[in-house]
């Protein structure tokens, strides 16, 4: 394989293999609204495996970060559902950094502050990126780390975190299943140490799919997971209960998402999280908040 090339500007990183037109991955961090990423290309580049803006749930964007009752301040439906317009927050992405790419991988960071109704900063959130390209997968690993402004609480929710948005079919094809052989509405609310979707895309013949795994060092591993009715999947710490920073304190949580053609393999998904176990994580550790 030829080394992959990035294109970066202060809002947005395309990630390209070579002698392909079409990015197999975009960053988006438009100023004054949520960062996240889409489309993510299946590996053998047929077919997007995220969708964006579905008419279900229009605050859903591919693969983002998103939180409920921050303090009582929301950061999951942008002010976009009803009796929510007052208590929303706002997102602020800083110029995206560090992207560069190297061989078969490629990196980049997000930094963004999380910004309560009045304006006020409540945290500071940090997306560290790295994908790396093997061909006939590819896998993307997250450092999330979160910077409190202030004492904060997080409430007990059914959801929050990480979220996956792949495109849902209303006939209802499509399978959710976690390391534990829980598949779809019997994997919401379990703990997991990884889940992954596998669906029809459009323009193949065949499904593929995206697995998320949790790293054994993250808090509450294995995570609580939020599986919808569309399966769209979130390891959500707050699933297990409140949970609170003190302020300049930071927590980080690492994850991998792996990219597959196909139906899921859980041996393969198993034996990648077993790997991904044996990384050392980034660490937790007190920063200074603008």
């Amino acid at each position: 394989m030829t080394a992959l090339t990035i294109q970066a500007t202060r809002e947005r990183v395309d990630i390209f293999r070579p002698g392909h037109r079409n990015p197999m991955l975009v960053q988006h961090a438009k100023a004054d609204t949520r960062a996240y990423i889409h489309p993510i290309v299946a590996p053998d580049d047929n077919g997007q495996l995220t969708e964006d803006t579905p008419s279900h749930h229009p605050w859903q964007h591919g693969l983002y970060v998103g939180l409920n009752e921050v303090n009582g301040v929301g950061f999951w439906t942008e002010g976009l559902l009803a009796g929510r317009e007052d208590t929303d927050g706002t997102f602020h992405p800083r110029p995206i950094a560090n992207a560069t790419a190297h061989d078969h991988t490629a990196k980049w960071t997000v930094t963004s502050d999380w910004r309560d109704p009045s304006g006020a900063l409540i945290l500071t959130e940090t997306q560290t990126w790295t994908l790396t390209d093997q061909g006939a997968t590819y896998y993307i690993d997250l450092a999330w780390s979160l910077t409190a402004a202030l004492d904060i609480r997080f409430a007990a929710y059914a959801y929050g975190g990480l979220f996956l948005r792949m495109p849902y079919r209303k006939d209802g094809e499509g399978e959710a299943i976690n390391n534990n052989g829980q598949v779809n509405t019997e994997a919401e609310g379990q703990r997991a140490r990884w889940v992954s979707v596998s669906v029809p895309i459009e323009g193949r013949d065949d499904w593929a799919g995206i697995a998320i795994l949790d790293h054994p060092d993250n808090p509450e591993h294995p995570t609580p997971w939020r599986v919808d009715g569309q399966l769209g999947i979130a390891p959500s710490r707050c699933i297990a209960g409140p949970w609170t920073l003190s302020k300049r304190e930071t927590t980080t949580s690492n994850y991998r998402l792996l990219a597959f053609c196909g139906p899921t393999d859980p041996p393969r998904i198993h034996g990648n999280w077993s790997r991904f176990a044996q990384c050392r994580p980034a660490q937790s550790y007190d920063m200074d908040v603008d």
